[in-house]
């Protein structure tokens, strides 16, 4: 087993208004996998105002010996210079989840929808790779230390493919990783980043971390296309 996969680093909870299971239910699940790591996360916004309630009640968990929890939150990128949806009271949070929920934008955040559109009137495609790769290169250097969440998710969201990215722009992407302390997740749930990021990661010596992105506890800690991407292989 690849060490990586004796962890989880993105499971929401009932903090979170699309994920069923509540933090204990998730801890116990993760437990049962084995885990000895687990990053219990939830989605933010710029209003938020529940992080110290979900910190404290990440604080008054009973963890199981073995166990080790980080708590996180996740933002979506807002705009090319690396922006994020936050709020301002992060006190106590382990990381931050960096997401590709939209497109970054000049102007602020694309709608996938809307971005696919700007493609089909004539955006080429080498200048969308290029606001997309600003934006997450921004973001780390505006908030280092932090996570990329389900990275290069949003790329099949817009008709395009992370094979069109090419070495320049991951090499770009993983050496800023390696340099700000930036996690690269690998995520069950959207199979990303596929095999030449993650050797452009590796190279650049950059930590991977495995996540599930589980919505519900069932999921926790459960890999195949993970398994698979780490091992060298395309996802399934």
């Amino acid at each position: 087993m690849h060490p990586a996969l004796r962890g989880d680093h993105h499971v929401h909870s009932t903090f979170s208004d699309d994920a069923v299971s509540t933090l204990a239910e998730n801890v116990a699940a993760a437990h049962a996998a084995g885990l000895t790591e687990l990053r219990l996360v939830d989605h933010v916004r710029a209003d938020t105002t529940w992080v110290p309630e979900f910190l404290a009640a990440v604080a008054a968990l009973e963890v199981p010996d073995g166990l080790t929890v980080h708590t996180g939150v996740e933002a979506k990128i807002l705009d090319t210079t690396g922006a994020l949806d936050l709020p301002a009271a992060l006190d106590g949070v382990d990381r931050i989840l960096i997401a590709d929920h939209q497109f970054p934008g000049t102007d602020g955040p694309w709608s996938p929808s809307a971005t696919a559109e700007r493609l089909a009137a004539g955006l080429p495609a080498d200048d969308a790779l290029d606001l997309l790769i600003g934006g997450l290169i921004g973001a780390m250097r505006r908030h280092p230390g932090n996570q990329l969440a389900h990275c290069f998710s949003i790329l099949p969201k817009i008709g395009l493919d992370e094979s069109a990215l090419g070495p320049e722009r991951l090499d770009a992407w993983a050496h800023t990783a390696a340099a700000t302390d930036t996690l690269v997740e690998v995520n069950e749930k959207w199979g990303c980043p596929g095999p030449a990021a993650i050797a452009a990661a590796r190279t650049a010596g950059v930590r991977l971390v495995a996540s599930t992105d589980s919505h519900i506890a069932s999921d926790v800690g459960r890999y195949e296309r993970v398994a698979a991407l780490l091992a060298g292989k395309g996802a399934r």
